[in-house]
């Protein structure tokens, strides 16, 4: 096999001239996310946590006594606060767009857990609050940052599978009933905005039109099949790529135990196949017409979140917390802009009237 050498985003952050003053951080939502944006916050060295913000004092208080920061119970207050320069939300999926607008017209930068709002008119309203303040919108993909995907989406740019033919994601992951029942906004629709796509499939989502190109079309199925919830916990689509290639997502959190995420690529001349955060094939057609194989390894400290949404790893969420805050001090665009969030919503959404009108959806594409 071929050694590849991997695209290293975190040690290209760390080759930046240190700062005079780091950015100051806050988080609102200390719940299951929350304290991985604050430890990436903490850990710098481009940022500082300042504050913890949840409607629950001993959440904002424990998470802000961990790191020496301040606790708030309220969101505005936390916004007055002129320490704070840049803030994660990490409340529940439907509250992201209406605090995101509130800190950006409050002079704060934005960094939004995904999905960055549950409708596409909200995360547009999201985008142009951030075009018309200044302030920075980004939002977390975190997939997207590490060393294997980076060097995949290079190669897929660069053509190294010919003509596309198929792009897949195969995201079957587990939550129990008490997962569900662990909070009130869980498996809603006004909150959660969807089920096993929209809170945990969207990765898995993102990083497919990421790497084959934007979706023209979607069909769709999509039911609670297990679980009492009002969203769906089962999803099957067929897609159709911008590009002419074809392809599946199927997702779920109802199949015991819960498996890694897949996404298989496909084109003329070469496939990938991702199996969780490994590359378990890579091979193009070499100049004789046999295959060849290439092997990029592992990405570093990749947890799987198949069955506990806490085992994920912090290693991506600290590079775009670090990235976002050189944006700021830099003037330029972070690595994930809100345009970007948009993509992976829009494709939901279309999957889910697809499943309500029994109709093959055509997308807008986005901005």
């Amino acid at each position: 096999m071929v050694k590849e050498f991997v695209i290293d985003l975190a040690g290209e952050l760390l080759k930046h001239p240190p700062l005079d003053r780091p950015v100051g951080w806050g988080v609102v939502g200390c719940g299951v996310i929350g304290p991985l944006h604050a430890a990436s916050a903490a850990k710098g060295p481009y940022t500082r946590l300042v504050a913890c913000c949840d409607i629950i004092p001993e959440r904002a208080e424990n998470l802000a006594n961990k790191y020496g920061a301040k606790a708030y119970t309220s969101l505005d207050r936390m916004l007055a606060d002129p320490e704070v320069e840049a803030v994660s939300i990490c409340t529940p999926s439907g509250m992201h767009p209406e605090m995101a607008i509130r800190a950006l017209r409050a002079g704060k930068h934005v960094l939004s857990e995904k999905p960055m709002a549950i409708h596409l008119e909200d995360a547009d309203a999201m985008i142009a609050a951030s075009e018309e303040t200044g302030n920075k919108l980004a939002v977390i993909f975190q997939r997207r940052a590490m060393p294997l995907f980076r060097t995949i989406k290079k190669a897929m740019d660069e053509g190294v599978l010919g003509k596309l033919v198929l792009g897949d994601a195969y995201l079957k992951y587990y939550r129990s009933p008490e997962y569900y029942r662990s909070a009130g906004w869980r498996g809603t629709w006004q909150w959660d905005g969807g089920g096993a796509l929209m809170n945990q499939g969207i990765h898995g989502i993102d990083m497919l039109q990421w790497l084959m190109g934007p979706v023209e079309t979607v069909f769709a199925h999509t039911a609670p099949l297990v679980r009492e919830i009002e969203v769906e916990d089962t999803a099957v689509a067929v897609l159709k790529f911008r590009s002419g290639a074809f392809g599946v997502i199927e997702g779920t959190t109802s199949v015991y135990p819960g498996m890694d995420h897949r996404i298989e690529l496909h084109g003329e001349v070469g496939t990938i196949r991702i199996d969780g955060e490994r590359v378990v094939e890579w091979k193009v057609q070499g100049p004789d017409g046999k295959p060849v194989s290439r092997e990029v390894g592992e990405m570093a400290g990749g947890g799987s979140g198949a069955s506990d949404p806490r085992a994920i790893s912090a290693d991506g969420h600290w590079i775009e917390v670090q990235d976002l805050a050189l944006a700021i001090r830099d003037g330029r665009q972070p690595l994930l802009p809100g345009t970007e969030g948009r993509h992976a919503l829009e494709i939901i959404l279309g999957i889910y009237e697809s499943s309500r009108t029994g109709r093959e959806v055509r997308l807008d594409g986005g901005r």
